[in-house]
């Protein structure tokens, strides 16, 4: 991947961290991680973060959920960098470690991780069979996936709807059904498969975050960020907010454990 084809340049990073704050590029903050985390102890475990983004989630993991360590991983320079950024600033690079990984199997030893969390990265995986198989691989006997991603809800040909905020996006989306997540899950061992709807929960902040760029706050977002990317950014809230509110663009918590 080249530079002029990076996801998620430096530029991009300021606009999403401007409209969901430092660290994160996708929505929620920390109310969203606990959600996803809801129930699960990770004092002293050791965790991977994959697509660990500019960083506040694995800094989260670390500094309140006690992590004794957080590998984060990423396949972009922009986004390692930022996140590396973010640890030190934030006290606990001796705990966060941030690396860089060409995008394919985890080059991790098999059981290297109590806990695999990741928070809306998958979507950018095509196979979600391969990725569902390779994390069991990597987690220790006991060992939780706990993840959210955006999810599209039915198989087949997306909707024309659906096609314009995709290619709006331009963002290499691979979405999945919740069937189909589920069997990925299942099929690789994974026992106690959760999967929970956040589509009703990412429309009504959707439609906030589209009343915010375009309501008295765009001079602000326009003066920071350059009136036409705002205006392109505009665009693609409106047709995100389409799909979430005719319920085909459904994000989802999804969670498994490997058997003991």
């Amino acid at each position: 991947m080249t530079d002029e084809e990076m996801l998620y340049d430096d530029v991009h990073i300021a606009l999403l961290e401007d409209i969901w704050g430092e660290g994160f590029l996708s929505p929620g903050g920390p109310d969203e991680v606990a959600r996803v985390l809801e129930g699960l102890d990770l004092s002293g475990k050791i965790v991977l973060d994959i697509g660990c983004g500019s960083g506040a989630i694995a800094v989260l993991l670390a500094r309140d959920y006690g992590a004794g360590s957080v590998v984060g991983i990423d396949v972009e320079d922009d986004v390692c960098n930022a996140a590396a950024r973010l640890a030190e600033k934030e006290g606990v690079a001796d705990r966060v470690s941030i690396r860089k990984v060409t995008p394919g199997p985890l080059d991790f030893a098999d059981q290297s991780f109590d806990v695999a969390f990741s928070k809306d990265s998958i979507i950018h995986i095509p196979d979600k069979e391969a990725l569902s198989a390779d994390v069991f691989r990597i987690l220790v006997p006991g060992g939780w996936f706990a993840a959210s991603d955006w999810l599209i809800a039915h198989d087949g040909e997306p909707s024309p709807d659906m096609q314009a905020y995709i290619a709006a996006e331009a963002l290499e989306f691979a979405m999945s059904s919740p069937g189909r997540y589920q069997r990925a899950l299942e099929q690789a061992g994974f026992e106690h498969v959760m999967l929970r709807n956040r589509n009703t929960w990412y429309r009504d902040v959707a439609q906030g975050e589209l009343a915010m760029l375009t309501g008295p706050e765009r001079t602000r977002f326009e003066r920071d960020h350059g009136a036409d990317f705002i205006a392109e950014t505009v665009e693609t809230w409106t047709k995100m907010v389409r799909v979430l509110e005719s319920g085909e663009h459904c994000p989802h918590h999804l969670r498994g454990q490997r058997p003991l």
